[in-house]
């Protein structure tokens, strides 16, 4: 694999420490040490400023615009205007002066430098000392924000000159934000300030949201003046400090989304009384909870185990199931990069780790495709086409990708929520959920689905002119990934119609339409060669020029900033896993013989171009034995961020891809998988690894599995029907396997 790992983050087990500033780092950093809890997502800039490169973001689920320019193009099918997730304010702002000089990390006469992200606690600290004309003065800043109550934010500051220092401090919240680094997207409606309390609500320029937030400010000592300014209200603090000097500011954000307040979401803004120790000790016990719940142990690899539960705790403070209105986010609430788009990343990579831990959280993420699906029934109308078509990129159900081929083309947004379904149905045992929700969105993916495959002239059912998850062919005829997941999308969705005669009923699928959805199932091209076991990723694909990834330097990373867009797509290198997606999707339908084929064939293609790419070559891996490989890419997963191997982590963290890090232990590792409803588990561990633990619930019954070396220990609190090791067990109590 061509990409290296940029390593400065201290090895800790339980948190990121960085020590030293790194000032070509410092936008890498600011993602690393975000700070988010669904409602809201603050990267890890400095409050007080700093010349250093970086980006002030502040983020809030479900606060969008619309782009500027509505696309002029006369061509059907291609979206009339985009939208974006909308960098929102700054909370934390803390203009700093000692002496009369402006305070800034960047500076030369700052040394000490450091900074934490504590995954028990959700804390942020950055640390330094400055060095004034008059001496010497320690800073820290602290913040984090509330996992009990996710409109709430806490930030501290400490100062201990060793001589009498004069102080001032500007404590503010500031809709002056940039976006794409051009300020105005917001419009301040109302500010006020008075003593301490600073009130101030910004509305949206196009979509008419509305946001308003309260600040409190407690300090040791000083004098205490309000200020507003454009866009901005606060409190103005001067103090000569001699000993120590605590400011503390707690914050308290209200997201009108709909604009039914309007200016008077003021009100519902009101500054916490709780201090920021009492709220920060309610997150400790949140996360003690939480980690008892969802810790994945490592014995014998340090960097790995803080990779792994980086990822868990940057997923959780995420998405945790707070509203059916939100989803994931391609780059979480860290950045700007996707524009903050959902894509189907979330059914197929996140969804798992919500069903083996949080069913709520993962019943609300479908429900959000639900209460979206009359938007993907007017883009199915678009592309020309019956039923309903989710988007490839959304915030709000709409369509939002300007890239046409990409829209128009790619259709495993629609295949992965009917999956979705499916494996949200087997694993909780919900079955109420068909009739009530799944069954509507099955039938219009599958008129979709029918509407807008085709028979060829050799009488086979397929889809021409498509782009399947190898976003490097497009254009491609029959590409494998998408027909099967067709295919058995189809076959689901009959199932359910004649488990639910009446509900389909309903829902009006009539008995000729579910005929022409089985001709469609039975009929499905599906490209594989017999003899030498191959799926054929479309059409084609065989005769492609030959490119060796393996030679390509790293200095043309990313591809597409240094590639023209049309000499990537005229050869057979991978950008990630298209038949081996699928084949990991439904890992039962399949030999090992064919995965370990196929696995042979694709793996050398890939050029892991994208952040999910590592996680699926892991888990195929695992299951074929390559431990070592696994390994490997199971590293460059956990830690794709934190060593920044694809060299943009300053955009902001691959939140998407930190989900599959998890599905690299859980289904890798742990050889976890869902098959038609049936728990198998089947593990192994890699040679430098000592053991490793984590636990799942399954239909209700919490799940723990400890492995070591030659065996596997097994508690359950309920009795599941399992299939270990490739044995028929229930598992009850506590049970040990030999692997």
């Amino acid at each position: 694999m061509a990409k290296q790992a940029e390593k400065y983050i201290k090895t800790m087990p339980w948190s990121i420490v960085e020590e030293g500033f790194h000032a070509g780092r410092n936008a890498v950093s600011e993602s690393l040490f975000s700070i988010g809890n669904e409602y809201c997502g603050v990267r890890g800039y400095a409050e007080e400023g700093s010349a250093a490169q970086g980006l002030q973001g502040c983020y809030f689920n479900g606060i969008y615009e619309w782009a500027k320019k509505a696309n002029e193009t006369a061509y059907k099918g291609i979206i009339k205007r985009g939208h974006y997730m909308v960098n929102a304010v700054n909370p934390v702002r803390a203009d700093l002066f000692i002496d009369g000089e402006r305070v800034d990390m960047a500076a030369e006469n700052v040394s000490d430098f450091y900074r934490s992200l504590d995954f028990k606690s959700g804390l942020y600290l950055r640390s330094y000392t400055v060095k004034t004309a008059r001496g010497k003065v320690k800073l820290a800043f602290s913040r984090f924000l509330s996992m009990t109550d996710v409109h709430n934010l806490y930030q501290k500051i400490e100062i201990e000159p060793d001589y009498p220092a004069e102080i001032k401090i500007y404590a503010a919240t500031d809709f002056n934000v940039t976006h794409g680094g051009k300020k105005g997207r917001w419009k301040t409606v109302y500010s006020s300030a008075d003593g301490g309390v600073a009130k101030i609500v910004g509305k949206t320029q196009s979509t008419g949201q509305y946001l308003a937030c309260a600040q409190k400010v407690i300090v040791s000592a000083g004098t205490l003046t309000p200020r507003e300014e454009k866009n901005a209200a606060g409190v103005e603090v001067t103090a000569v400090v001699n000993g120590s000097f605590t400011l503390e500011k707690r914050v308290n954000f209200y997201a009108d989304k709909s604009g039914e307040f309007g200016a008077k979401c003021a009100e519902k803004a009101v500054a916490p009384d709780i201090s920021f120790n009492e709220a920060l000790s309610a997150n400790k016990k949140y996360y003690e909870k939480f980690w008892a719940e969802s810790d994945i142990g490592i014995d014998g690899d340090d960097e790995n185990q803080q990779g792994i539960r980086f990822c868990i705790f940057q997923l959780q403070q995420t998405y945790h199931g707070i509203s059916p209105t939100d989803n994931i986010g391609a780059k979480g609430l860290t950045g700007e990069a996707y524009s903050g788009h959902a894509f189907w990343d979330t059914e197929t990579y996140c969804l798992p780790y919500f069903l083996f831990n949080n069913l709520d959280a993962a019943k609300d993420l479908l429900l959000f495709r639900y209460h979206t699906l009359g938007k993907a029934k007017e883009r199915a109308k678009e592309l020309d086409c019956e039923g309903a078509c989710y988007p490839i990129a959304t915030l709000n159900g709409n369509e939002a990708c300007d890239l046409w081929q990409h829209a128009s083309l790619q259709f495993q947004p629609s295949t992965g929520v009917a999956y979705g379904i499916r494996q949200y149905v087997e694993i909780s045992g919900d079955e109420q959920f068909l009739p009530e929700y799944g069954m509507e969105m099955l039938l219009e993916i599958c008129r979709f689905l029918r509407s807008r495959g085709e028979y060829g002239a050799d009488g086979r059912f397929g889809y021409f002119c498509v782009m399947g998850p190898d976003e490097f062919q497009m254009m491609v005829n029959h590409n494998c990934y998408t027909n099967y997941m067709a295919k058995k999308t189809f076959e689901y969705a009959l199932a359910t119609f004649e488990k639910y005669p009446g509900r389909a009923k309903e829902l009006g699928a009539t008995e000729e339409e579910k005929a022409a959805f089985a001709a469609c199932a039975r009929d499905m091209y599906i490209p594989y060669d017999e003899e030498s076991k191959l799926f054929e990723q479309h059409d084609g694909f065989f005769r492609l020029p030959h490119v060796d990834v393996k030679k390509i330097p790293i200095t043309d990373f990313p591809l597409y900033h240094h590639w023209s867009y049309d000499r990537i797509y005229r050869n057979d290198m991978i950008k990630q896993p298209d038949v081996l997606m699928f084949m990991l999707l439904f890992g039962g339908d399949f030999t090992f013989e064919q995965k370990l084929k196929n696995y042979e064939y694709y793996e050398p293609r890939c050029i892991h171009e994208s952040s999910l790419s590592p996680s699926v070559h892991s888990i195929l891996a695992s299951e074929l034995k390559k431990h070592d490989e696994a390994l490997s890419f199971f590293g460059f997963a956990s830690r794709l961020d934190l060593d920044d191997y694809n060299r943009n982590t300053c955009e902001g963290l691959h939140t998407t891809s930190i989900a599959a890090a998890w599905l690299n232990i859980v289904y890798g590792f742990g050889g976890v998988r869902n098959f038609d409803g049936v728990l198998n588990i089947n593990p192994s561990i890699p040679e430098i690894w000592r053991g490793y633990s984590f636990k799942l619930n399954y239909r209700g019954a919490n799940i723990a599995v400890k492995v070591t070396r030659g065996r596997a220990e097994i508690s359950c609190d309920g009795e599941v029907p399992a299939v270990v090791c490739g044995k028929n067990v229930v598992l009850s109590g506590d049970t040990v396997f030999e692997i």
